[in-house]
């Protein structure tokens, strides 16, 4: 086996990934799938155009499930435990620190404890999907 042969092998599950997303996504082009590897198995960070991000995660996470299921499935075959984070590279990600318990209506506080103001009700919705999420161990 060729020394490219070898990286495509090792990758596969990056492309597996990174072929679903673009389908599904506005964007094909922003979408990038980093791949690390240690104690835990494989993580796979998912990063994609903010405006794709509620159409990868999908109504009540849905999407995002399905993907790990899928995963899971290629990881049964290759003998690995694969792990999905979807990355929220929104402009906004900085000034908001959202935890699956935080139901509080309050302004959120960046760290120069300056007041900013929420989002709109969709996108609050949706990062507090995707902390849930970040959360599950699949």
């Amino acid at each position: 086996m060729t020394a490219d042969m070898e990286g495509i092998m090792s990758t596969i599950d990056q492309q597996f990934v990174e072929y679903i997303v673009k389908s599904l996504v506005g964007h094909p082009d922003d979408v990038v799938v980093e791949r690390i590897i240690d104690e835990k198995g494989v993580l796979l960070s998912l990063t994609v155009n903010p405006e794709d991000l509620g159409r990868v995660i999908g109504k009540r996470g849905v999407t995002a499930q399905s993907l790990r299921t899928l995963l899971r499935a290629l990881g049964t075959k290759n003998d690995a435990r694969y792990n999905l984070k979807i990355v929220n590279n929104d402009d906004d990600r900085e000034n908001y620190t959202t935890s699956s318990g935080d139901s509080s209506d309050e302004p959120v506080k960046n760290s120069t404890d300056e007041t900013v103001d929420n989002a709109s009700d969709y996108s609050k919705k949706t990062r507090e999907e995707l902390a849930e999420l970040d959360d599950l161990d699949i």
